[in-house]
């Protein structure tokens, strides 16, 4: 939590002391709410790029006022994640898919990587969020390359991969740390390396955020946009600990009230945005954490950090918190999830690519709006036209129906036309499920008499879904063709019933399965329980 709080801090464009103030109050606030002992809340680098592409875009005049609307912002987003958690808000997360979230992150986490090589290379780059943008810039600047600071970030970066490679369970971002600074501290050669400097000692102050109605107008975008982004973060990260133990679990909704009370409260600490971190939960779950009591006493040490340890940090080597920054967010970087939905879905792929290039390209606010919005679109899209099966008997599996365009040994009858809708019936869908249902009556050669909808995987039908079937109902009596229902789910038959669609369809047109509708339509005749009773041609 010291090197990754300073670093973090660093990439929201503040001093490397309120890394260790959002590491401090917020983990304490965290521990005593949250209900997944896993997650370790504090700075994280998404968040914090977010908090200063937010920030800059604003215009500020001072570091102080930057400072001010930093933890102005944390407020306001621990405000909305709190009011979300108190309203039962915690299904939003939904609505980011798996691809949006991974298109997102891995493009979040390239842009903070590029951002941290000026520090490698020893040159000056404006910070930016787009990918081609800071490219550019480093390309232009290569010529003005510091080489004893690209050698040192080099071996940084070479190190700490060795590190984790012989085992990930050792604090590898510390031992870099701590050997960073006593190189520059014991070798005077190496204070040619530009580093951190005084860090101020003593807790953070106490003060209310400074408010301002324009500066919130202007924030609350961002701090909507890292109020969902955080949430989505944790409970991914929840989740994923979930599947690896267990005896883990979390309730969404008291995560939202945690971590927003986390941010609140931290606000008037002097802390910035917070909130799970992939890298330091996964630290947690390998080391076998059980309660958060392992949080409670990493706060203890910060909090013995800030009181007496806080010059030890004097010569730290900016070349440190940038190769700490850019080995932690390799990991976000996911490839092979993309590879699979290339292979299996391109319209997941899709979702991936898009949200991937507009962070990249764009901006991190727009790739967060635009992953939204693609999420919401397919999920219509999935809606309006859900899947459609027509289905036929397998030929001696007794009288089992099933897909005819997954079976090859299928008996179909061309005078009935059996299909399966696998989706509730509803305003956005009933028009699909009714031109569906003419275009496979057209493509039959043979005039069908008989139309019998396997109602099994309709879960509910709404007004509009029942006023549309009253039409069609209406349309194939005036043609003459039979229209049956089959293994209709007890809500749906009620509803049916209120409606009086039994009345316009006929009591005898539904069954408690598809093949004793098909043997109604061939002439069978039941008994008193509905059984198959005397077969038509057995007469």
């Amino acid at each position: 939590m010291i090197p990754q709080g300073m670093a973090y801090a660093w990439i929201a464009g503040l001093p490397p002391e309120y890394g260790l103030y959002a590491s401090l109050v917020p983990t304490l606030i965290y521990s005593l709410l949250g209900t997944a002992r896993f997650l370790s809340v504090g700075p994280v680098a998404m968040d914090s790029l977010i908090l200063a592409t937010s920030i800059t875009a604003i215009g500020v005049s001072s570091p102080e006022e930057y400072i001010g609307l930093a933890i102005l912002l944390g407020f306001m987003v621990g405000a909305l994640q709190m009011l979300m958690g108190i309203v039962k808000f915690g299904f939003i997360v939904n609505f980011l898919s798996r691809p949006v979230i991974v298109g997102f992150t891995s493009a979040a986490a390239i842009i903070i990587g590029f951002n941290q090589f000026k520090y490698i290379l020893g040159v000056e780059v404006p910070r930016n969020t787009q990918i081609h943008v800071l490219l550019k810039d480093l390309y232009n600047s290569l010529d003005k390359v510091d080489t004893f600071t690209l050698i040192c970030g080099l071996v940084a970066i070479a190190l700490s991969l060795v590190i984790r490679f012989i085992n990930k369970k050792i604090p590898w971002a510390l031992i870099l740390l701590v050997a960073g600074t006593l190189l520059v501290y014991i070798f005077p050669y190496f204070q040619q390396l530009s580093y951190v400097g005084a860090i101020p000692e003593g807790l953070p102050e106490v003060t209310t955020p400074k408010f301002n109605w324009e500066d919130v107008r202007a924030l609350l975008p961002a701090a909507i946009a890292l109020a969902i982004v955080g949430f989505t973060e944790a409970v991914s990260i929840a989740k994923a600990n979930e599947e690896k133990s267990q005896d883990a679990s979390h309730r969404a909704d008291q995560e939202l009230i945690a971590i927003g009370a986390s941010n609140l409260v931290g606000s008037f600490f002097s802390s910035f945005v917070v909130t799970a971190s992939y890298s330091r939960s996964a630290v947690a779950q390998n080391v076998g954490n059980k309660t958060h009591l392992a949080h409670l006493i990493s706060a203890i040490v910060i909090l013995v950090t800030l009181l007496f340890l806080t010059d030890w940090f004097f010569y730290l080597p900016e070349v440190v918190l940038a190769t700490i920054i850019i080995v932690a967010v390799l990991g976000l970087v996911v490839v092979k999830p993309a590879v699979n939905w290339w292979k299996t879905d391109k319209r997941e792929f899709l979702l991936y690519l898009t949200a991937l290039v507009t962070t990249l390209t764009v901006g991190i606010m727009e790739g967060i709006l635009v992953g939204v919005v693609m999420s919401l679109l397919m999920l219509i899209y999935r809606a309006t036209k859900p899947h459609l099966a027509v289905v036929g008997k397998i030929e001696g599996e007794g009288n089992i129906y099933r897909n005819i365009a997954r079976f090859d040994n299928v008996l179909v009858d061309p005078e009935i036309l059996i299909v399966r809708f696998d989706e509730s019936l509803f305003y956005a869908n009933i028009s699909y499920f009714r031109e569906k249902l003419i275009e496979l009556e057209k493509q039959r050669e043979t005039e069908i008499k008989a139309i019998i909808i396997d109602g099994s995987g309709i879960n509910s039908v709404d007004a509009t879904a029942i006023y549309e079937l009253k039409r069609m109902l209406v349309y194939y009596r005036k043609r003459e063709i039979n229209v049956m229902f089959a293994a209709l789910k007890g809500p749906v038959r009620d509803v049916f019933k209120k409606n009086r669609i039994y009345n316009l369809c006929g009591d005898e047109n539904f069954f408690v399965n598809v093949e004793n509708a098909v043997a109604c339509c061939k002439g069978d005749e039941f008994d008193s329980k509905g059984k198959i009773a005397r077969q038509a041609n057995s007469k």
